[in-house]
């Protein structure tokens, strides 16, 4: 076994710093980088991040980087930015210690999964995925959590869930790596319309329905793109689902609530600094999914509703208005 003594954690979101804190309660030395070096600064020197963790006392004897350059000689880095930010940030990376993906999303711009995006800017490097059902403010706060951590190399994998596992931390380790990968993107599109059921009030019945219904799409993705259904019925895939269906922290849910409310897109993020991660990866998973033959009726209602200003009432309709058919089909 290797041991990953030093760990280093690019970005001071509320998950990067809620990593970050999880990686010292492991006992692992850690040093952290920001974009914002107020924030990185706020947590070494006072042990708070007044803007994405407001009020939390985080863990002492987290190290401030002034600039990327000072991570190079880590054992392994986090990267925790928003996931249309993956390859811009991914460029920079020093040296060659494997780098844990913590992005949940699609590429916009090209519709590659998080992997696929880091393997095509830093060809070679080892790396791995980490996620699962996971709000940072309970997890930074020491609630039970569990994780999933993906990589080709399964030695990596028990060296990283190793390092990262505290009392109130569970990591597991995969191989399916495109399973992982998917779950943590597909999920938010779906939370965003879980989020309209709610706001809308269609009640309960709705919500599992959506929910079931929502992850076979899921699934029938991931298993053309070799997934495994395990992966899918996991953590990663089914777990965070519901997580981010149901959980008054999800900003996808919240803002599928407020368009539910009828609330503007833009109204909605105005103001906002986190990145809603399921609005820019919804046409993006329907992008990917057309390459594999797959129909996606949720997400598809989804990316109208975002993008192409449908009318939600009649959108709801049209998905109810569907042939029926044998379930599984």
């Amino acid at each position: 076994m290797t041991d990953i003594g030093h760990i280093g954690v690019v970005g001071g979101g509320a998950w990067g710093t809620a990593l970050a804190c999880l990686a010292r309660r492991a006992g692992r030395r850690v040093t952290l980088w920001s974009r914002d070096s107020a924030i990185s600064k706020a947590i070494a020197n006072e042990r708070a991040n007044p803007v994405y963790l407001p009020g939390i006392a985080l863990e002492a004897g987290i190290a401030a980087a002034a600039n990327l350059e000072e991570l190079g000689g880590c054992d392994a880095l986090l990267l925790v930015c928003p996931a249309q930010a993956v390859r811009e940030v991914g460029l920079r990376l020093p040296g060659r210690s494997p780098v844990v993906i913590c992005a949940k999303g699609i590429e916009a711009s090209s519709g590659l999964l998080m992997p696929e995006v880091l393997e095509q800017v830093q060809p070679g490097r080892p790396l791995a995925l980490l996620s699962g059902p996971s709000f940072a403010e309970e997890a930074v706060r020491g609630l039970p959590t569990a994780i999933s951590i993906a990589t080709f190399d399964p030695d990596l994998g028990r060296d990283l869930a190793a390092s990262l596992a505290a009392a109130t931390f569970r990591p597991y380790w995969t191989h399916d790596v495109p399973g992982v990968a998917l779950g943590g993107a597909v999920k938010n599109v779906l939370a965003i319309a879980a989020g309209i059921v709610e706001g809308r009030g269609l009640g309960h019945n709705a919500a599992a329905a959506l929910i079931t219904r929502g992850f076979a799409e899921m699934a029938r993705l991931g298993q053309a793109m070799g997934a495994e259904l395990e992966t899918m019925t996991g953590l990663s895939g089914l777990g965070d689902l519901v997580l981010t269906c149901h959980g008054p922290l999800s900003r996808n849910r919240s803002l599928g609530a407020a368009l539910g409310k009828g609330v503007t897109l833009a109204d909605f993020m105005k103001g906002r600094r986190q990145i809603v991660e399921g609005e820019a990866t919804a046409p993006a998973v329907l992008a990917r999914a057309a390459r594999h033959g797959i129909e996606m009726p949720i997400c598809t209602a989804v990316d109208a509703i975002l993008h192409a200003g449908a009318d939600l009432d009649a959108t709801i309709r049209s998905l109810l208005a569907r042939p029926l058919r044998r379930e599984g089909e």
